[in-house]
């Protein structure tokens, strides 16, 4: 591996100084930083990273290397990785390519050997805020600074309509467990930043799926005749995707069966009447706990988002289903009386926990009770 200089500059001025892990050049976005021990993978192809340079807080990462099977999507769209250490060796069987040379070939920005303690410890207490990765032998601190302050942050910013597919399409493809459900149910899929394996779990529920860009109208999808439509997860502020809400609210208007996560969970909400907000440096990770209110019962969940729904916001008919245990923040919606709910985390985890799966048998029995 190279030993080209690398710098890693806040907005706030703060400098880090590492080796460059990735390719040659310079990036900036927000950054974020994220507590998963394994899958960085699978964080790095998760489109609701776009625009954000991802910082790992467990030290040693790329002892196993990378692979095709383990990406959620085509491409790396985070912005840049930072890390404490960076493997010399890759154990697993299924390494194909180093972490480092996978960066490279994909033309993303990376450094390591820089205190990432330190850098979380800023995150928590100052928020969220831009950033920027130089690499090279004469790279400039100054000019790190100066392009971190360029970027001028998430809010106000839709990129679900820059990470959508580009037309719609069909998919197959199951986890490898298999299909453990039998149905005849269609589910729409609208597409805000689709992780793989919602799609490979929505397959195992029997589900006949049809991916359509964030986009899409309304009436395109009653023509595929759907039982229900399923929200994706994405990156960015949900507010100005006008486009998706408003798709959202004619769904509601003929009560089909909706679940939405992530984004699709915010976006059900601001659809419902609620309202969402910036949090101070998100949820990002695989360990985060949440409480479903209804039965005391704690699962452990994956987490990636920036916004959260505002808890005073939400019409009397709209009720609150899960809480974090971190900081209390909503993660779960669902309607009184009709069959849409959401979830703010990730139920179809990769990488992480499986606690929240049964999200998905709740989704088959609305779409059952409607049929």
């Amino acid at each position: 591996m190279s030993k080209e200089k690398a710098i890693l500059a806040l907005e706030d001025g703060t400098i880090f100084e590492g080796i460059s892990i990735g390719a040659s050049g310079q990036v900036n976005g927000e950054i974020v930083f994220n507590t998963s021990m394994t899958g960085y993978q699978e964080i790095l192809t998760d489109p609701s990273y776009a625009k954000q340079i991802v910082t790992l807080t467990y030290p040693h990462i790329g002892n196993t290397g990378t692979n095709s099977e383990d990406t959620e999507s085509d491409k790396i769209w985070c912005s840049g990785l930072v890390i404490r250490s960076l493997s010399q060796a890759e154990s697993s069987w299924r390494n194909t390519e180093t972490l480092s040379n996978y960066l490279i070939r994909n033309n993303i920005q990376g450094i390591s050997d820089i205190d990432t303690r330190k850098l979380t410890r800023i995150i928590r207490e100052k928020g969220a805020q831009s950033a920027s990765i130089f690499t090279g032998n004469s790279v400039d601190s100054n000019n790190a600074v100066d392009l971190a302050k360029d970027f001028e942050g998430l809010a106000g910013l839709d990129l679900a309509k820059e990470v959508t597919t580009e037309s719609s399409y069909d998919w197959k493809e199951g986890t490898w467990r298999g299909c453990n459900g039998e149905s005849d149910f269609r589910v729409a899929v609208l597409d805000f930043g689709i992780k793989k394996n919602i799609l490979r779990i929505l397959v195992d529920q029997g589900y006949e799926l049809k991916i359509f860009p964030a986009k899409t109208s309304c009436q395109e999808i009653l023509d595929f005749k759907p039982n229900g439509v399923f929200l994706s997860n994405g990156p960015g502020d949900p507010e100005p995707c006008i486009y998706a809400i408003d798709t959202i609210k004619e769904l509601i208007q003929i009560s089909m069966p909706i679940f939405g996560i992530c984004l699709g969970h915010q976006l059900l909400a601001i659809a419902l009447g609620g309202k969402t907000s910036k949090m101070k440096f998100g949820h990002h990770g695989a360990n985060h706990p949440v409480q479903d209110l209804k039965t005391s019962k704690v699962s452990v969940s994956s987490q990636n988002h920036g916004f959260t729904v505002e808890e005073n916001s939400l019409p009397t008919n709209v009720e609150i289903t899960h809480k974090s245990l971190f900081d209390g923040t909503i993660q779960g919606i669902q309607h009184s009386s009709k069959p849409f709910f959401s979830f703010q985390g990730h139920p179809e985890a990769s990488p992480g926990p499986h606690d929240l799966a049964y999200l998905f048998s709740t989704f088959d029995k609305n779409m059952t009770k409607n049929a």
